[in-house]
């Protein structure tokens, strides 16, 4: 995903993140300095939805203007299961039940 917040801001004339800082307070959203500038200028690592609500009301946009997909940066399958893939499905492991005192489950 692709953090687009600087450019949604400022296609709403919002040049400044002290700017969006403020109007953010304005709504109960109050952002400390440094995770306002790693907003602005960075991909935060963490955000809360209800964070990220908060944004989506100031600047009066969607979620998909904030977050652009990037599907092509998804890594793929890794070599061994595209060689195992060319052998067949794999199967999935068999999960076994087990008891957590020790004990022995009943026959099936």
């Amino acid at each position: 995903m692709r953090w687009n917040l600087r450019l949604v801001a400022a296609n709403r004339g919002i040049w400044q993140a002290s700017e969006l800082q403020r109007r953010l307070a304005e709504y109960g959203l109050v952002i400390s300095l440094g995770k306002m500038s790693n907003l602005w200028s960075g991909q935060p690592a963490s955000l809360k939805l209800a964070d990220l609500d908060v944004i989506c009301t100031v600047l009066g946009c969607q979620i998909g203007e904030l977050l652009i997909p990037e599907p092509d940066k998804v890594r793929g399958p890794n070599a061994d299961s595209e060689q195992s893939a060319a052998n067949g499905p794999a199967k999935p492991p068999r999960v076994v039940p087990r008891r957590r005192d020790g004990r022995s489950l009943p026959p099936t």
